[in-house]
């Protein structure tokens, strides 16, 4: 009996090093799913964060045409990555919203100049309450919105080029 006690860590240290190896091939799901898909965007009015150009409030997002909603900040290097994406899909002519996470009018007017400017509404979410309530964890996040106010997907992350057809698609779908 005390032989087989002898044997017994290196049969424990054994079995961890197989179950360590079957979780590392096994392939994992990065998909994040979200709580708010197929909820209504929480009620919210954000005040604009650009002189002369409208804020965003719920209320825009239910006017019978589906749209995108991005979130981003002017200090976010992901968002300057997605920008050429979002100009694409904007030039597919898919209308973007988008609300302004902790900035400041001068940095998001450089920001756009610099990068280009595919929104019709910005708001300004000082606090990121307005991120917060609509399941956004950070910068950037873009949602597809139905024409009813009605969120039907969540992309997490910045869009990569790949990831421009299945937001058109997603969008389309929403109609």
């Amino acid at each position: 009996m005390r032989r087989w006690l002898l044997w017994l860590p290196l049969v424990l240290f054994a079995l961890v090093v197989v179950f360590a190896v079957r979780e590392l091939r096994k392939p994992s799901d990065r998909t994040v799913y979200s709580a708010m898909v197929g909820k209504a965007v929480p009620d919210f009015t954000l005040p604009p964060i650009l002189s002369g150009r409208p804020g965003l409030s719920a209320a825009d997002l239910q006017v019978g045409q589906p749209r995108l909603l991005n979130i981003f900040a002017s200090w976010c290097v992901p968002c300057i990555a997605e920008a050429p994406q979002l100009m694409k899909l904007k030039a597919m002519g898919i209308p973007i919203d988008a609300v302004a996470i902790r900035d400041s009018e001068p940095a998001i007017a450089q920001f756009l100049k610099r990068y280009g400017d595919p929104y019709a509404r910005i708001g300004d979410d000082r606090d990121s309450r307005v991120q917060l309530s609509l399941g956004s964890s950070g910068v950037p996040e873009t949602f597809v919105i139905d024409g009813r106010g009605i969120i039907v997907k969540q992309h997490v992350g910045d869009i990569r080029d790949e990831d421009v057809a299945a937001l058109a698609e997603a969008w389309r779908n929403a109609r």
